[in-house]
């Protein structure tokens, strides 16, 4: 509860007051009379029982005087509610799961368990953004279709592994594919984000192609390279002496996921380590940003009708009692 006029409420300072004086002017008002015998006055006050009751009226006269004070001051009650209004990103992760991805320049992990971790914790800095998930290697195919449920999808995250799907890089099926998941939204912002390691090798459909057909629907790509510069260890199962690694040279088009950037307002971005990866991601989190406009409004209810209320009905007893049961005879 709180007052709109809390100044009034100053005003009890003198009920105490008040309650001073009366209590000054009762021992002011006695007098004294001299008895031979008092025995006969003390049996008239025994059968005076009212008169412990003198200043149920004065309480009463308080009381309502406090009551109406509290009644200018106006309490309230009030009930605060917020409208939230956002312009929402829908965002598509494009992940390449060829065996390329099994290198590990990115200690402790390969290239595909370092992309999740980074992948993971971008999710969950999301708010009030759709997410989807695209995986691919020679075929791509939706992981997860935008969805709110990011506990859902961090579960869909986890699940990739490579060799789900068969070994090749289809970068060009991959954007079509994203890009067919983005093309219905009503989003105010649609953006892609691939991830890949290689060169396009494989699928009916070449990335400039497709990444012009997500430029039409207005979706942004972020290309981001993943491999260090020159060669990666390579792990390899060796029949005879077990795993052991090997140096493979780092073929990532560059090129190519320039031009699919620029051609759709994008940004390419080159991670060579955990670090700049983990970075690259901070930034596509900062560009795409959801706006979100909070409207508070209260509501207020008007209280002072319930002390007004009281203060009526105790001045109304006050009255009843004050002329019948504690009446006062000059």
């Amino acid at each position: 509860m709180n007052f709109a006029d809390p100044q009034f409420l100053f005003f009890l300072l003198s009920v105490p007051l008040v309650v001073l004086w009366y209590i000054k002017r009762n021992h002011a008002q006695r007098g004294t009379l001299r008895y031979s015998n008092i025995q006969h006055v003390k049996s008239v006050a025994r059968l005076s029982g009212k008169r412990k009751y003198r200043h149920v009226g004065f309480v009463l006269r308080m009381v309502t005087l406090s009551l109406l004070i509290v009644c200018f001051a106006r309490p309230q009650s009030s009930h605060t509610e917020e409208e939230i209004i956002t312009e929402g990103v829908d965002i598509v992760l494009a992940l390449d799961i060829s065996s390329s991805m099994l290198a590990e320049d990115f200690k402790p992990n390969n290239r595909l368990e370092a992309a999740k971790l980074v992948a993971a914790d971008f999710i969950q800095g999301r708010q009030s953004d759709r997410i989807g998930m695209v995986v691919f290697a020679a075929k791509s195919f939706t992981q997860c279709p935008l969805t709110l449920d990011y506990g859902v999808l961090l579960n869909f995250l986890e699940k990739i592994e490579i060799g789900m799907i068969e070994d090749g890089t289809a970068v060009g099926m991959a954007i079509a594919n994203a890009a067919n998941r983005l093309r219905d939204s009503k989003a105010e912002s649609k953006v892609m984000i691939l991830l890949t390691d290689g060169q396009n090798n494989r699928g009916q459909l070449d990335p400039l192609t497709a990444a012009k057909v997500a430029d039409a629907f207005g979706i942004r790509i972020y290309t981001i390279g993943v491999g260090k510069r020159g060669n990666a260890l390579y792990p390899v199962d060796d029949p005879v002496f077990g795993k052991r690694y090997v140096q493979v040279p780092v073929k990532i088009d560059e090129k190519s996921l320039r031009e699919i950037a620029k051609l759709t307002n994008g940004t390419y971005y080159r991670a060579t380590d955990n670090k700049s990866l983990a970075e690259i991601f901070a930034e596509i989190d900062g560009l795409e940003k959801t706006k979100i406009e909070v409207k508070q409004f209260t509501r207020y209810r008007e209280l002072f009708t319930f002390f007004l209320l009281g203060a009526l009905i105790l001045m109304l007893l006050e009255i009843i009692l004050t002329n019948s049961l504690l009446r006062k005879i000059p």
